[in-house]
């Protein structure tokens, strides 16, 4: 099956920045979101990165137009009809993800690829909600898309070895890396790895150990990580931790080590009143 037309759900972070990886790359996108400042949102980071790699000397202007010009943004769900393969990229909520993969399920044809990009929950049980499992599966991007390399390309139980392979001749063509993740576990390699670490930081913090700032200048400067544990969380976005960490935690048996600190229940908790204490590590220290 050609691939030509790609359709992106969701316009935030991840949504847009694996848009413009699409677009530059060839590829005509439509970037569905909820709602059309989103969507609007999403369109003005996308030229800002690019008008960026102009003015840099890494991207002509003709190039630039010619990628924006393969993006279409809609709020429309039926926009995305024709598209000949789906890349979901809503916040980390399973029963909305589920919900999205059942509307795509009935929305576009039967032979249509449907990934997730989800960072952590179950391709298997995002799959069960359709009627094609073996034409899902998860295709992990990281943050920001347009600069990081990697993609996790995972199996579910009932991903068939050509959805696969269809997925990775993709990533490749998208200038990515691929990496297979053969079973469908929490958190797939990096974040299964990275979250303990994460973790394990806030409560370096919370026992008065090291600040904030001392413990991402130990991460950065002795793992020779590109950014500190509490940089990245702010990066990502705290709720995103939050329902990772929870996910972890139910899933891994209940298992003590990935048990959420009360920090970062308190400071999303603190986000969804709107006080600004919860909007990032380095604004909350600064309270």
């Amino acid at each position: 099956m050609e691939i030509k037309k790609i359709g992106m759900l969701g316009a935030g972070a991840m949504g847009n920045g694996i848009s413009q990886v699409c677009a530059q790359s060839g590829y005509e996108v439509i970037m569905r979101d909820i709602a059309d400042e989103f969507v609007q949102r999403g369109m003005k980071t996308i030229e800002g990165f690019l008008t960026k790699s102009v003015e840099k000397g890494k991207l002509s202007e003709d190039d630039k137009k010619a990628t924006l010009s393969r993006i279409k943004g809609t709020t429309q769900v039926s926009d995305l009809k024709d598209v000949d393969f789906v890349i979901e990229a809503v916040i980390e909520d399973l029963e909305l993800k589920k919900q999205v993969f059942q509307e795509m399920d009935e929305l576009t044809r039967p032979e249509v690829i449907l990934a997730t990009n989800t960072s952590s929950m179950s391709i298997t049980e995002i799959a069960a909600a359709t009627k094609r499992p073996d034409k899902v599966l998860g295709m992990h991007f990281f943050n920001p898309a347009p600069l990081m390399r990697l993609v996790e390309v995972i199996k579910g139980l009932e991903t068939s070895e050509e959805t696969i392979k269809v997925t990775w001749e993709l990533t490749e063509k998208l200038g990515k890396l691929p990496v297979l993740v053969k079973k469908d576990t929490p958190g797939f390699i990096v974040n299964r790895l990275m979250m303990l670490q994460l973790m394990e930081a806030i409560k370096i913090y919370e026992e008065g150990i090291a600040s904030i700032e001392d413990i991402d200048t130990a991460v950065k400067a002795g793992l020779n990580h590109p950014m500190g544990s509490f940089e990245l969380m702010d990066l990502t976005g705290l709720d995103i931790n939050y329902y990772v960490s929870e996910y972890f935690h139910r899933e891994m048996n209940q298992e003590l080590k990935h048990v959420t600190p009360h920090t970062l229940k308190a400071m999303v908790r603190a986000n969804k009143l709107g006080r600004k204490t919860g909007q990032g590590w380095y604004k909350y220290d600064k309270k």
